[in-house]
């Protein structure tokens, strides 16, 4: 029973990142000829074409994108409930999955300054994963550069943004009844 919860969450888990992925490409314009991008958009497109002929976009968010992560989340916890044999309330479930999408999509960008911060270290020359993540994340390190600019070579801005996330993330758990068990 152990193996086969662990074996859905880590599946629905790691297919909503990739789903997070293909709205946060398209929010940043991001360069969707990227290797790293097209995985994103093949890993996506067969659930996400027939979705797009009834949903329609609001500007630059993709509406079903955005309804394909909840309903990832929503089959997750139905499938996870049915094994439980717990029950289910519509409503509960619905601010449930708001909640992770929300959750999920913070952790994602946290792992992503993180591993871009590391590989600024290593890297010397083109990469088109680096590429893709300096792309994503540079609209929230660019306005935190104006304030404190780069000191002796060393960019905090990283370091900030992450912090200003946690704190977030600790001042919401305090509020939202969901945010810290997820």
């Amino acid at each position: 029973m152990n193996a086969l919860t662990f074996l859905i969450s880590t599946l629905f888990d790691l297919y909503l990142m990739v789903v997070i992925l293909r709205i946060w490409l398209q929010l940043a314009r991001a360069d969707f000829y990227n290797p790293f991008s097209q995985f994103i958009v093949k890993a996506t497109h067969p659930i996400l074409a027939p979705m797009r002929r009834i949903l329609p976009s609001f500007g630059s968010l993709d509406t079903a994108s955005l309804v394909l992560a909840l309903l990832v989340v929503i089959v997750k916890v139905l499938l996870l409930s049915l094994i439980a044999g717990a029950a289910i309330n519509i409503i509960t479930l619905l601010v449930f999955a708001a909640v992770t999408v929300a959750k999920q999509a913070g952790v994602l960008l946290f792992w992503m300054l993180l591993i871009r911060a590391i590989l600024s270290w290593f890297n010397q020359g083109y990469n088109p994963i680096v590429m893709v993540m300096g792309q994503l994340t540079e609209p929230l390190l660019a306005p935190v550069r104006r304030i404190i600019p780069p000191i002796g070579g060393l960019d905090l801005s990283v370091l900030l943004v992450i912090i200003a996330m946690n704190f977030i993330n600790i001042l919401l758990a305090q509020y939202l009844p969901f945010w810290a068990v997820i």
